[in-house]
This record gives structure tokens, C-alpha cells and sequence, in this order.
């Protein structure tokens, strides 16, 4: 068995380094050890049945493995994929893909929680009653093997409470799936977006997930040991776990920064429409400050419930920001507060974050500030600098959905650009 799922890593690219022992500790509980035992017997000595029998009882097991990329997998020579570090190890599940199966019915429609430019993504129930979100890469995605082993590798890494966390990997055959703890409030998107949810969110519960996007924001760019922009920062990019807590999910396209290195460009511009900065729907250059745009936008989504992506009767050319930006320089920035929230909060304190925002979405990268500025800026009232006219995307054509390849065309305030279809 070990040099079958060996044979199936070097099929794939990938190097296990395992002995024996390390096999079984990390590979027999998922599968139900006293059918398996009973399956067995004939074929496998007393030892190993009691061996699988002992290690059964444990719910959740590691093993290392180490990962080598090829050179296929090299994008670009700075602001690469994370692959692009060699040899990386991790500390992963390894799930077997019956396992897979039975958690979520053999990914039936009812266990069916939504899809994106992955695939779709499964709500299953473990054997010991823990619910997980299966992740399961699509034939026909835009996506691919790269960015697999890219959110594989990265997330693996990184520990934070505003981050979603991974649990393990399933690569089988031709199918690759990610396990990720299950969030039963789904993504944010479907609360602020949605007429009747949007009203169980009070500004006081809105300022949380607004601060804790941040601070994940934070580590990523920061605070953790690598250099991470997500570049897809996005509603619909945040889940929410049983207290309402924002995660930051979905590392497909993150690219990791090294040493000093500040910035990068790539001719494969991908995200998603009304949340990109211009110098990365433009030119292809994306940095912290690509995330801090996206971030802005994000914040007035949160703040008036609306997408940024509308148009409105009296600036039909324009977008939220856009239209933000005229009720500001009017005075009436109040006007864009999303009234289900209620009458408990403190104009004041939105006002802030609404200028805190509009900082974030300059129009230039140097002119936004760090999202260590950011989280400084929401958790004080220290004065700050008056927002210049910001960026926003006019649409000229709309795209055929909502994340992007570069086609298609918009315009940033006066300046012509390309962008987007589909990914």
C-alpha cells in the first residue's frame, strides 16, 4: 500500500518522505479500522489488525511530507507562486477519498455549498461527527494544478484567527480536494448583500469583522514569516464562523514576496471585477497595496450593503466608490449608511471608517496606507489625512462574471484600461 500511494505522489509531483510506521500512524484512521481489520485479516498479519486497531481510536493524525516543484510550476521570477520555494514542508491530513466520499454523500447536491473559480466546495460530516468544507478542484476549472498545490502549501503555513484554516489535502487519481474547517454563516457576501441577513448585523458586530479582515490582512502582509498578497480580496473571499469572526479564505492566486522585495508584475491578471486596483488591472503590478485597495472597497460593501459594482441614478457612470466619493466632498457621506443597520452607533466612528477607506482606494499605491497604518487608524482616534479623489473603475462593457483574466474594457476615472472575463 505504501508503494502504491508513494507511485501516486511521484505521478503527481509530489515527494513523500515516509517510513513505515509514519504510513500507518498517518493514513489507517481514516479508514474504519475494525471493517478494515475484519477486511484483512486473511491477508494481513494479527500485528498489523491491532496495530490499526490501537491507532484507530485517534481522531486526527499528521505526518510530514516534504514537497519538491519542478520547474512546470515556476510562474514567474518574482511575486511567483509559493511553489516557487522549493522544498517546503508541512504538517497535513491526508484524507482518503472514500472517506471523502461518504462525508459528503458522495458530493451530493444536497451537500453542495457553493462553487467558485476552484470548483465546487461540499459541506461533510467525518466519522467522529466533525464537520468539515471539502474543496474539490473542477475538470473544468480556469484553475489548476498549480494553484492547488499553491493553497496547499501556503495556508499550511500560516496560523491566524482571522484565516481560515485548512485541515488536510486528498490527491487520488485525478482528483485533488482541500479539507477546511466548516464556518456555518458561509461567506459575508451572503449578509450584507442580502435584504433580510444583512439586518443581523449590527454596526458593532460589522466594526468586528471590518477589524478582524485587517488584522488577517495584517499577518499576511507582515506579521507572519512570509510576504503574502491574496490578490482576491473580496466579500464573497470571507467566512464567518458561529460567532460571526472573519476568515480570510481562498490562497488559489496568493503570491509570496521575498527578502525586500516590495512589488511584482504578471501578464496573467486575475481577480475579481470592482475590487482591483488600477495599477494591477492595468499594468499587471500588484503589491500590499493591491490587497489594501481591495480592502477599501471592502470596507464601504460593508458600510452601505451595496456592491461596488452598481451604478446609481445620480452618477449612473460610476461605481460605489465613485458615488461615496461625490456624497463626501457634498458633505452627505451619512447618506450612504446601510439602514438596516439601525439607529446604535455613533455617525462619528462610521464617518472614519468611511475616510479610512477612501484612503485605501487612492488612485496611486504610494498615496494608500499599510494595513498596519489601518489597523492603527480603526483602533484609535488619532487624526489622519483627508482622502484625494480616489480610483474607481467606470464600466464601459460588462464582463461575463465576476473574477477575471484581462479583456474587456473600463476606464479609472479618465484613463483608459483592460480588463476582464471570466475565470
Amino acid at each position: 500500500m505504501q508503494s502504491q500511494v508513494v507511485l501516486l505522489a511521484r505521478r503527481q509531483g509530489w515527494h513523500f518522505h515516509l517510513d513505515l510506521s509514519q504510513f500507518l500512524f498517518s493514513y489507517l484512521p481514516f479508514i474504519g479500522c475494525y471493517e478494515y481489520g475484519k477486511r484483512r485479516q486473511n491477508k494481513y498479519s494479527f500485528e498489523l489488525t491491532f496495530l490499526c486497531l490501537i491507532i484507530g481510536k485517534r481522531r486526527q493524525n499528521k505526518y510530514s511530507f516534504e514537497l519538491t516543484a519542478g520547474s512546470t510550476y515556476f510562474e514567474e521570477a518574482t511575486g511567483g507562486l509559493v511553489l516557487d520555494d522549493s522544498r517546503i514542508n508541512s504538517e497535513l491530513l491526508l484524507f482518503h477519498l472514500n472517506t471523502i466520499a461518504t462525508a459528503t454523500n458522495n458530493f451530493s447536491i444536497e451537500n453542495k455549498l457553493g462553487e467558485g473559480g476552484f470548483g465546487p466546495v461540499y459541506k461533510g460530516i467525518l466519522y467522529d461527527g466533525k464537520e468539515i468544507a471539502v474543496k474539490r478542484l473542477s475538470k473544468f476549472s480556469g484553475q489548476g494544478v498549480e494553484e492547488f498545490k499553491n493553497e496547499v502549501l501556503l495556508i499550511a503555513k500560516l496560523q491566524h484567527r482571522n484565516l481560515v484554516k485548512i485541515l488536510g489535502c486528498c490527491f487520488e487519481g485525478e482528483e485533488k480536494i482541500l479539507i477546511y474547517e466548516y464556518l456555518p454563516n458561509k461567506s459575508l457576501d451572503s449578509f450584507i448583500f442580502n435584504e433580510t441577513r444583512r439586518a443581523i448585523l449590527s454596526w458593532t458586530r460589522r466594526f468586528e469583522i471590518i477589524l478582524g479582515i485587517a488584522r488577517g490582512l495584517l499577518y499576511l502582509h507582515e506579521d507572519s514569516r512570509l510576504r503574502i498578497i491574496h490578490r482576491d480580496l473580496k466579500a464573497s473571499n470571507v467566512l464567518l464562523d458561529n460567532s460571526l469572526n472573519p476568515k480570510i479564505a481562498d490562497f488559489g492566486i496568493a503570491r509570496i514576496f521575498r527578502g525586500e522585495q516590495t512589488e511584482a508584475n504578471t501578464k496573467r491578471v486575475v481577480g475579481t471585477y470592482g475590487y482591483m486596483s488600477p495599477e494591477y488591472a492595468m499594468e499587471g503590478l500588484f503589491s500590499i497595496k493591491s490587497d489594501v485597495y481591495s480592502f477599501g472597497v471592502l470596507l464601504l460593501e460593508i458600510i452601505t450593503g451595496k456592491k461596488n459594482a452598481g451604478s446609481y441614478e445620480k452618477y449612473p457612470y460610476s461605481n460605489l466608490i465613485g458615488h461615496v466619493w461625490e456624497l463626501w466632498k457634498e458633505g452627505r457621506a451619512v447618506e450612504i449608511i446601510d439602514s438596516s443597520i439601525g439607529e446604535s452607533y455613533l455617525v462619528s466612528e462610521i464617518i472614519r471608517c468611511i475616510q479610512i477607506a477612501l484612503l485605501c482606494v487612492q488612485e496611486f499605491a504610494t498615496d494608500r496606507p499599510t494595513m498596519s497604518a489601518v489597523v492603527s487608524m480603526l483602533s484609535n482616534d488619532a487624526a489622519f489625512p483627508s482622502p484625494r479623489r480616489p480610483a474607481f473603475l467606470l464600466k464601459t462593457m460588462s464582463p461575463s462574471g465576476d473574477s477575471s483574466n484581462n479583456k474587456g474594457g473600463c476606464s479609472v476615472n479618465d484613463v483608459t484600461c483592460t480588463i476582464v472575463e471570466a475565470r
